[in-house]
């Protein structure tokens, strides 16, 4: 399968939360439809994108770039590239690269969508959350300015909108996630 067809596959199998999210769901469904190379960078009518919040739901914080070019705390993700089997693969590898954290886990399925302008073109970005590994150190990439943890309540005085939905959406989920399968008493 490529990677455009599983984009295709994970958006209509996606169950948005909201009106709003349902009806980005079927724009970029259309634009995939529409776009061969919808998944892809030269595409001039914009491209899809894979991010990833990485969090640790144990200490209650979230992992926040300082975007290079933007000047924006953000969460990791970009372009897809050729490598890409799948988009949770490519928003795994994003969050990878861009934190320097090995063995993170990618919570099954999107979380939000989100469609913004950047310098190169139209992002229809999907956003995943990305759990950390207990004691999971960070290390700056080249894309960076600057990469920090943040406690949950502190996001917001920090990021935009949709880093703040995101993580809303995202954090009980993680925290679900971390704790694994519960044993039953007796």
């Amino acid at each position: 399968m490529s990677l455009h067809a599983d984009a295709a596959r994970v958006l209509d199998a996606w169950s948005p939360p909201d009106e709003a999210q349902e009806a980005l769901r079927k724009e970029y469904a259309a634009h995939l439809a529409a776009h061969a190379d919808g998944m892809w960078k030269a595409c001039a009518a914009g491209h899809l994108t894979a991010s990833a919040l990485v969090v640790d739901p144990v200490g209650g914080r979230a992992l926040l770039t300082l975007h290079r070019k933007l000047g924006m705390w953000l969460q990791t993700g970009g372009h897809c590239e050729p490598g890409d089997a799948t988009l949770a693969g490519a928003a795994l590898r994003e969050a990878t690269e861009e934190s320097g954290i090995e063995g993170l886990r990618l919570l099954p399925g999107p979380v939000t969508l989100d469609r913004h302008r950047t310098p190169c073109a139209v992002h229809m970005d999907v956003q995943y959350v990305a759990v950390a590994p207990p004691g999971a150190t960070e290390r700056r990439s080249e894309e960076s300015l600057d990469l920090r943890w943040f406690a949950y309540d502190e996001v917001a005085g920090v990021a935009d909108a949709s880093v703040v939905r995101l993580l809303g959406r995202g954090a009980a989920s993680a925290r679900r996630f971390s704790e694994g399968p519960r044993r039953l008493p007796g």
